[in-house]
């Protein structure tokens, strides 16, 4: 049983976006990264993009130039799955959506990994039991959820199975937090895991209140980016609740809640979008809104430097 002291090289298996923000985080925390893609375009396209990402934190407080080269430097990019797992005592997977192709990978370390090796997949919706399913070491088999984009979101969710025992967990668990993450552990392998079941709860409402003629999309928006979005980050649901009461939370949800959205499918809105082909930034920037590509670049932009002011103002007060 492996503990936190025993974890001297981690393999990533996938090179996109995912697989090589993980593996920045990864070295950054000085930890040599064994990166494996099948594709030779990919591991070049993942190596720019390490520098660029290292780069950009960098030019913004969150890290130093000069750590830049010796950071990409701990990657060892490679086409060969046994080289890049070799030697190490942690594995994360980080390819496509697609069942048939995880459940594969996974069978494949299985097989090439010892069995007090972790094996996790960064899956954002599927199941990690369903994805160990047909491997033979499926207890050392779990989720670890990372948010995009990896490099700036805190957020790690573990995820167990019921097979996972407690030393799988606390070795992800401790992983996580020695390289400054923000692990949360999910009990229970449901979909959506916890923060997309409380995000998708939002955005079920937030196209429920534009559907039925409420407000349109960009009040929606507005209404909580400058309403109850502004003290989520230092006051959550369950802490609101405690500091107004249980007893209002429960008179308030006694009235309001039987008048939510709690439809178990897809909003009719939602799909008449997609059939027109209004897909948001992806259609020419048609989708709620309408967005032109300086917006939409405007957008981007905002978000990151948000989510960089806000990774740095925790980091000092952490400090």
């Amino acid at each position: 049983m492996k503990k936190l002291e025993d974890v001297k090289k981690i393999a990533i298996i996938g090179g996109g976006a995912m697989g090589h923000g993980c593996s920045m985080v990864f070295a950054g925390a000085g930890y040599p990264v064994g990166l494996y893609s099948r594709r030779a375009e990919t591991l070049e396209k993942a190596v720019v993009g390490m520098r660029n990402d290292l780069t950009f934190l960098a030019d913004r407080g969150l890290g130093k130039l000069e750590d830049v080269e010796p950071t990409v430097a701990r990657v060892a990019t490679t086409q060969n799955m046994e080289e890049a797992l070799e030697g190490a005592d942690f594995v994360l997977e980080c390819v496509a959506e697609d069942m048939a192709l995880k459940q594969d990978i996974f069978q494949k370390l299985d097989q090439l990994c010892d069995p007090d090796v972790v094996l996790a997949t960064n899956t954002s919706v599927m199941s990690p039991t369903e994805i160990a399913s047909t491997s033979q070491h499926r207890e050392r088999i779990l989720g670890t959820h990372w948010w995009n984009p990896p490099f700036l979101i805190p957020l790690v969710e573990v995820v167990q199975t019921e097979e996972t025992p407690q030393w799988v967990i606390d070795l992800t668990m401790d992983l996580h937090r020695a390289i400054g993450k923000r692990p949360v552990h999910a009990k229970k392998d449901v979909p959506g895991f916890i923060a997309n079941r409380l995000q998708h709860a939002l955005w079920r409402e937030a196209i429920s209140i534009v559907e039925r003629g409420i407000a349109d999309p960009a009040t929606v928006d507005e209404s909580l980016k400058y309403g109850p979005g502004l003290r989520l980050p230092v006051m959550a649901p369950l802490e609101n609740a405690d500091m107004v009461g249980l007893d209002l939370t429960l008179s308030i949800h006694s009235y309001v809640l039987k008048h939510l959205e709690d439809s178990h499918e897809p909003s009719p809105l939602l799909k008449e979008k997609v059939d027109k082909g209004e897909l948001g930034f992806k259609s020419g920037g048609v989708g709620f809104q309408t967005w032109t590509p300086e917006e939409q670049k405007a957008l981007r932009a905002n978000m990151l430097d948000y989510l960089t002011k806000a990774v740095k103002q925790m980091n000092e007060k952490e400090a």
